[in-house]
């Protein structure tokens, strides 16, 4: 039995305790930490959780020997410290997104996972849904062929009252904008899918929160061998429909799937090469079913990566690589030149400081809220609609 605790019982919690609860026989919940203990306290008793005790410092179960795992869901500005000092007590994490506010924090976490022996992982659950796995293997496959050209398209529209909560909109706390904490899932599927970019160029704006620091919009040019990639991040759109599509050699794929397949006539126009797109849906249609999806499927993964002392399938170095990405795109929407990659650890923007000192501040936040009512989404399923 997995003994965990939840430290940071807002929002995004709930996905991840309504996931453990779907394992009551490998895992319980044991306690619950905020920094607003009543919002613990309502925490454990509209789910029930009699085991848990409620903690108001995550200090406070460093000394517990009996908890197994921590799981952090607090804003990303203490993400690494208090899973540092939770891997330092002997506990394995699991972190939401973004894994920390900075590389350098990254590479503080990664160390203290090294150090302590323990198991580190990033929240990333979009990998976890079924049309995104397919995707996955399907480029893997090469049926399609190389990639030539992505785009992805992180659109979500969030009203301007979402940065009147007391964290968000800042810098400091929330770490950045919609690049950081919207795109980092579409970032994330497109590092796993095509790897780290060769080079960056992005232009950031805020265009409808005159209550946030940060930005609420973000385009950005990727350059990869032999290929391109474009990449929107927003908080702006309305429908929030968010896709990924790859232009292949032989075909487009994406997600929610399509597939579209051309081979050209004798003068160079292009006729459709239905023989090809029925081997992709007979491919995509082949591919066994996820069995839980979502927090339910990366969770599920966590629990497993304990049981049997094996790597969870988002790890460290995962979340270390959309952070060097979500990074390169602040540096170069600050400073309006292309910036190549990796980057190094003497780079200015390696470190929350160097970052804060060159960042733009759009606007200057005006309303600090305590909570906001209402019930958040989660983005998009992927399924074709």
């Amino acid at each position: 039995m997995i003994r965990i605790a939840i430290v940071g019982t807002g929002n995004i919690s709930h996905a991840h305790v309504e996931a453990y609860l779907r394992f009551p026989e490998r895992c319980k919940i044991v306690a619950l930490v905020d920094i607003v203990p009543e919002k613990a306290q309502k925490m454990k008793e509209d789910y029930h959780l009699t085991e848990a005790e409620v903690y108001d410092d995550h200090q406070k179960i460093l000394s517990r020997k009996d908890i197994d795992l921590v799981d952090v869901c607090t804003p990303p500005y203490v993400h690494a410290s208090i899973s540092i000092n939770s891997l330092r007590s002997g506990k394995n994490v699991v972190c939401e997104k973004p894994m920390a506010a900075s590389l350098e924090e990254c590479d503080e976490m990664l160390r203290a996972r090294d150090e302590s022996c323990k198991k580190l992982a990033i929240i990333a659950q979009n990998r976890f849904r079924q049309p995104i796995s397919n995707l996955k293997k399907l480029l893997d496959s090469g049926l399609a062929g190389k990639v030539l050209c992505a785009s992805v398209t992180s659109a979500w529209w969030r009203g301007h009252c979402y940065y009147d909560l007391w964290w968000r909109g800042t810098w400091e706390k929330e770490g950045g904008g919609c690049t950081l904490n919207h795109a980092v899932h579409h970032i994330d599927m497109l590092c796993w899918m095509m790897g780290l970019p060769q080079a960056v160029t992005s232009v950031m704006a805020n265009v409808a929160h005159d209550n946030a620091e940060v930005e609420d919009l973000s385009l950005s040019v990727l350059q990869y061998p032999g290929a391109l990639a474009q990449l929107t991040a927003s908080v702006v759109h309305h429908g929030e429909e968010q896709e990924l599509v790859f232009q292949c050699e032989k075909a487009k794929i994406a997600a929610p799937f399509s597939v579209y397949a051309s081979i050209s006539k004798p003068n160079g126009f292009p006729i459709e090469n239905t023989e090809l797109e029925q081997k992709i849906r007979d491919f995509v249609d082949a591919q066994p079913q996820l069995p839980y999806e979502g927090h339910a499927g990366e969770l599920e993964n966590v629990l497993s990566a304990l049981e049997n002392d094996t790597l969870p399938a988002i790890g460290g170095e995962d979340g270390r690589r959309t952070i060097e990405l979500i990074t390169a795109v602040y540096k170069s929407g600050a400073t309006k030149q292309t910036v190549t990659l990796p980057l190094q650890k003497d780079d200015p923007f390696y470190t929350v400081e160097g970052m804060m000192r060159a960042v733009p501040h759009f606007y200057e936040k005006t309303t600090s809220a305590a909570s906001l009512d209402g019930t958040i989404t989660l983005g998009s399923d992927y399924q074709q609609k």
